[in-house]
């Protein structure tokens, strides 16, 4: 599944079996804040009073942690299916783009190779296959399967991904679902498509959408089939 059903209640978004509405495929990174200026020379203290007979003063309650732009996925792993096809001289790949309130108005890192979760008594390749199905509602084409090695997101997550050669109709997929709180602190549950669309699409096209990480397996996949 796509990883925001991790975040189930996003989710990956059932990689995504967590749903709590956070893009767990996110690979932007907040910036550092700005250096603190230096601080001005302080007045001598040797000849104040002494303090040591005062009594102590409770300690100011320590602020709360800023909260992160990414939910920690370290340790949990992916694994997925990136159909391609040859229309002509180049290569086209199906990416899907990832459903939810948090994506729609999204397009540069919100398409991703058709994946999900995993757990370690799972071979990589049987999830790959399973998700694939629960992603889109057809069943994984057969053929070779091109090994496209693994990434690591920004979140932390590991994908696994094999390319296939075949064909599909966008036009076909049934796409799984996930429920979230929508809007957020409403009380209402509602559902959402894991993927809300796929498209065939070119190289080029395909690196300026697709989740930053996962553009290594568009570069392996062109690397085998020259």
């Amino acid at each position: 599944m796509t990883d925001r059903r991790d975040e189930r209640h996003e989710h990956d978004e059932r990689d995504r079996r967590d749903q709590s509405g956070k893009p767990d495929d996110d690979d932007t990174v907040q910036p550092d804040g700005p250096d603190r200026p230096d601080r001005p020379d302080q007045p001598d203290q040797s000849d104040r009073p002494d303090q040591s007979d005062r009594p102590d003063r409770p300690e100011a309650p320590h602020p709360p942690e800023a909260p992160h732009r990414h939910r920690d996925q370290r340790g949990k792993r992916s694994a997925g299916l990136l159909l391609f096809r040859r229309p002509g001289d180049g290569l086209e790949v199906l990416l899907g783009h990832m459903g939810g309130p948090l994506w729609a108005r999204r397009d540069v890192g919100a398409w991703t190779v058709p994946k999900g979760e995993y757990t370690p008594d799972e071979p990589a390749w049987t999830a790959a296959r399973r998700e694939f199905q629960e992603e889109l509602g057809l069943a994984p084409p057969d053929g070779e399967a091109v090994p496209l090695g693994e990434v690591r997101q920004a979140n932390g997550k590991i994908v696994t991904a094999w390319a296939v050669e075949g064909d599909l109709d966008p036009a076909a997929i049934t796409p799984g679902t996930f429920s979230m709180e929508w809007p957020p602190r409403s009380g209402r549950i509602a559902q959402f498509p894991e993927i809300d669309r796929v498209e065939w699409l070119g190289l080029d096209r395909a690196r300026e959408v697709i989740v930053k990480a996962q553009a290594a397996f568009l570069d392996r996949l062109a690397e085998h089939s020259r």
